[in-house]
């Protein structure tokens, strides 16, 4: 997980290693992040389905590499503002979480919010 770039990260120009590191970040630790903190946020549905979006086979790479850095922001508990602080420990992840679901939500299926739905349910 790159903690710090110190140039403008390029999706048109995934580079793999550092897309695998934050896969590999993601799957780890998303869907546990998300069952804590799922009443804290109220775009559990949409965030879910980028998730599946992310590790859809189907999805461009350009999509896949936004959303696993955004994904991997979230997971990872070092971050601009420690999630711990009340009230204001979400907002940075929140923030790039939108930003990254918005650029790339055309990628974003019925399929993967059906999915979403179901593990909602399923998860309740």
């Amino acid at each position: 997980m790159r903690f710090i770039q110190l140039r403008k990260p390029d999706p048109e120009d995934a580079e793999p290693a550092l897309l695998a590191a934050d896969e590999k970040v993601v799957k780890k630790g998303f869907l546990r992040k998300l069952k804590k903190v799922a009443l804290k946020i109220t775009f559990t549905e949409k965030l879910l389905a980028a998730y599946f979006c992310a590790t859809d086979r189907k999805t461009p790479l350009k999509a896949k590499a936004i959303l696993m850095a955004a994904l991997a922001y979230f997971v990872v508990p070092a971050d601009l503002i420690p999630d711990f602080i009340i009230a204001f420990g979400f907002t940075d992840d929140i923030s790039v979480l939108i930003a990254a679901i918005n650029s790339v939500k055309k990628h974003i299926t019925e399929e993967h919010v059906g999915k979403a739905q179901v593990w909602l349910d399923v998860n309740d």
